[in-house]
């Protein structure tokens, strides 16, 4: 990626909100961690001036961010399976397996998506994620599996983003939740941040923390001891599904993290242990940035959640 210089003009004050989460929201392409940095080293200004990651923007700002040229990927090429949906020379969409970290971090430095991306398009991954996270738009957990696209140049990467931030993508869940839902669709707007104690869990924050989240959902079938539901999020906050039917009470089957109790249950119930949590990107759409043209996309479920399924029918 060769540098480059964007500027605009803040619209209106924000008394409560840090540069870095601002700019995280209006380039979510860019981790915070890589945001900060690029405004400690000064590539990021507030009317001309070095600021800090906590300064306040404020109505009429003039933000000048200069992204600098990419430095090589740190990452690896790893020669390993990839289940591709579609591609393009602008961008693919893979169909990802439970289990596969997205991209290197903290002890998954190797054999993840990025790793296998980055061996497949040999050098043609978009730079603005940063060294660590070539190509990546958006992210799916390591347990959940299913539709995730990919950029394969910067300008596919920034439309691609831009659209996320605006909502305009749609995302489509398919997951097994603890329990029996009272009512056969809903909308659950709950606000979403860190835990305030458990700093690798998320949780329902009404405070001045809590970032908006929109989830909607409806009943698909109902199992023993549990259900299949369809979940669209609307916003993209960490761990939203989950955190959001824990919030009502039906955790994901397989989530320790957000409902031990409830899947104890289960499992005394039908004797089923999931081997993941039971979340599955289904289906992926928005305009293609190169054709403007709307595309979607399926990811079959696959033989895991199948075999719950199967398994759930019987005894229910």
């Amino acid at each position: 990626m060769s540098s480059r210089t964007e500027n605009f003009i803040v619209e209106k004050s924000l008394p409560s909100a840090r540069l870095d989460k601002f700019l995280c929201e209006k380039f979510p392409a860019g981790s915070r961690g890589a945001l900060q940095r690029l405004i400690e080293e000064g590539h990021i200004r507030v009317n001309g001036q070095i600021v800090k990651p906590t300064h306040h923007p404020h109505a009429g700002d003039k933000i000048e961010v200069h992204w600098p040229e990419a430095r090589p990927a740190e990452a690896q090429p790893e020669e390993m399976p990839l289940d591709i949906l579609f591609e393009d020379k602008s961008l693919l969409v893979v169909n990802k397996p439970a289990g596969l970290v997205v991209h290197p971090a903290a002890g998954h430095e190797e054999h993840t998506l990025v790793n296998a991306l980055l061996h497949h398009c040999k050098g043609s991954l978009s730079g603005i994620g940063g060294v660590a996270r070539p190509g990546i738009v958006h992210r799916l957990d390591k347990e959940t599996s299913g539709c995730l696209v990919v950029a394969k140049n910067d300008e596919t990467h920034l439309a691609l983003s831009e659209q996320f931030a605006a909502r305009e993508v749609k995302k489509i869940y398919h997951a097994l939740v603890c329990g029996e839902p009272a009512r056969e669709s809903g909308e659950i707007r709950a606000a979403i941040a860190r835990h305030p104690t458990h700093r690798k869990r998320m949780a329902v924050r009404d405070d001045s923390d809590g970032r908006a989240a929109h989830t909607s959902y409806q009943i698909l079938e109902r199992l023993c001891a549990t259900t299949l539901m369809e979940a669209q999020i609307h916003t993209g906050r960490t761990h939203q599904i989950r955190v959001h039917f824990q919030f009502i009470g039906h955790p994901l089957v397989g989530d320790d993290t957000y409902g031990a109790r409830q899947n104890a249950r289960v499992k005394e119930l039908t004797n089923y242990a999931a081997p993941r949590v039971m979340l599955h990107a289904k289906h992926l759409s928005f305009i293609h940035p190169r054709t403007q043209k709307p595309v979607s996309f399926e990811a079959p479920l696959p033989a895991d959640f199948l075999a719950a399924l199967k398994l759930l029918r019987v005894k229910s």
